[in-house]
């Protein structure tokens, strides 16, 4: 099924190779509009893609040329809150490899328990715990199914992002994201337990992801825009309004270090099939 993605995708523009691919998360999605030579798709007209059921999602995917690279731009993510299925993001992942991206930029939106990380402060993702009981290679029969995950987010492209960071003159801080499942808000009780466990932002996405682009060999740099104050912490007492609202007035600062960071990776070698 992803010969028949990669194939349709390239029929209409998208060539490659990419420097990285960009994922974005709740309201996060306006990067798109600012590629050079941009083509799209929307997930429904690529074979294998899963429908996106969640507002702030536009359900794209665009290449184009930003800072000077290729790279391409998911729009939207499919969570595992939608349909159970924590593997819903490998045709898109697998894809984004076919095409030539050997990097994934993740973004979300999370709840912080970090008192410097207010609401609209981006947090590099350093590490993760896995609160939610799902994996997606569940099933998966080959022995790649036993993915390393020290390092996940790797500290080359985290040392970027700060670099980036510095660039654009945008504060970045670095923390440790606990996956919980959804699509309820986290309880103020679950957010003590996960703070005690070493987390440092709570969210529905994102691990999934990271655990699919590792088993593809993909290098993976994750990016969180801090929407609110997790449950119980500092008052916060977060609802999805609030995230998209919240995460649209970051966007603009996202953008920025997201564009200062690719253009601090390196130029992909010769297109695919040359």
């Amino acid at each position: 099924m992803t010969g028949a993605a990669s194939t349709r995708l390239r029929e209409v523009g998208f060539g490659g190779p990419y420097a990285c691919a960009i994922v974005t998360g709740t309201g996060l999605g306006g990067l798109a509009a600012s590629l050079d030579e941009r083509v799209g798709l929307a997930y429904a007209d690529i074979p294998g893609f899963p429908a996106i059921g969640v507002s702030g999602h536009g359900g794209t995917l665009h290449g184009g040329c930003l800072a000077g690279r290729p790279v391409l731009v998911f729009e939207g993510r499919v969570h595992a809150y939608e349909t159970g299925d924590a593997a819903a993001m490998r045709v898109p992942l697998t894809v984004a490899k076919e095409l030539g991206a050997g990097a994934v930029l993740l973004t979300n939106a999370s709840g912080s328990l970090m008192p410097e990380a207010g609401p609209g402060s981006l947090v590099a993702l350093s590490d993760h715990i896995n609160l939610s009981g799902l994996n997606p290679l569940l099933g998966e029969p080959s022995d790649a199914r036993f993915v390393p995950m020290t390092d996940a987010y790797d500290p080359g492209l985290r040392a970027l992002l700060h670099a980036a960071a510095a660039d654009a003159g945008v504060p970045l801080y670095e923390g440790v994201y606990a996956w919980f499942s959804g699509p309820s808000f986290e309880t103020p009780a679950e957010v003590r337990m996960a703070g005690r466990l070493g987390a440092d932002l709570v969210g529905m996405s994102t691990v999934p992801e990271t655990i699919l682009a590792r088993f593809l060999g993909l290098r993976v740099a994750a990016l969180s825009v801090a929407t609110n104050r997790a449950a119980g912490i500092g008052g916060g007492d977060p609802h999805h309004a609030e995230t998209k609202s919240v995460a649209a007035r970051a966007s603009a600062d996202l953008a920025r270090l997201t564009t200062a960071f690719v253009a601090r990776l390196p130029l992909p070698s010769s297109p695919i099939g040359t």
